[in-house]
Parts: structure tokens; C-alpha cells; sequence
């Protein structure tokens, strides 16, 4: 995870439809990168569950999540419920998970602190 803050603080570039999702040995040192609360999902996606003390602290991490993902322009897709918050992050042009996909999964990791 010693990689986190190098990815924090990288910008998301767009993706071209072309462009080939993350795979192998690159996909498996990234997931080294972000925080071990996220999952990979049958090599196209990335899940972190965040637990919160109530649903009010939960929305307000939502919306903290929404700020960056308009900042950066890739947008995770986001489940909220009572003191729980799904985050799945893919790059839903490739079909697949790119560079982005960890950018967002590290700067989420921040505001989890």
C-alpha cells in the first residue's frame, strides 16, 4: 500500500475506447497500491465496503466521493444504505479496469481517514 499517496495524487485521464483494460502482474501491483479492504471482482472491477456510524455519516462520505469524481471525471458507481457505503470502481468504456479505476480508489482511500 506504500504506493497510495503516489496515486492520490495522479489526475485521471479519459480513456479511449480502444484502450485495453488492466491485466496480469499490472493489475495485481495496483491492487498492492490501494488499501486491502478492496476486492477485485473477476478481474473487471474493484469493491471497497466503507462502514460508517449512521446513515447521515454515510451520505455525507458519499457526497465527499461525488466532489472528487467530478473533479477527476471518472465516477464509481455508488451504493449507499444505512451506515454503509458500496463503492465499485471500473472503467465502464473499456469494459474493464484501468489506471483510473486505482487513481479514484486511492483519493476514496483518503477521505476515508
Amino acid at each position: 500500500m506504500n504506493e497510495n499517496n503516489n496515486l492520490s495524487s495522479k489526475k485521471c485521464e479519459a480513456c479511449s475506447t480502444g484502450t485495453i483494460p488492466l491485466h496480469g502482474n499490472e493489475l495485481f501491483e495496483l491492487m498492492k497500491a490501494i488499501h486491502p479492504d478492496w476486492s477485485l471482482d473477476n478481474n473487471t472491477k474493484i469493491i471497497r465496503t466503507f462502514r460508517f456510524k449512521d446513515f447521515m455519516s454515510a451520505l455525507n462520505f458519499v457526497n465527499k466521493v461525488g466532489e472528487v469524481a467530478e473533479t477527476e471525471g471518472h465516477h464509481p458507481d455508488i451504493e449507499l444504505s444505512w451506515g454503509k457505503v458500496k463503492v465499485i470502481l471500473l472503467t465502464h468504456k473499456i469494459h474493464g479496469l484501468s489506471i483510473n479505476d486505482f487513481i479514484m480508489a486511492a483519493k476514496i482511500d483518503d477521505l476515508a481517514i
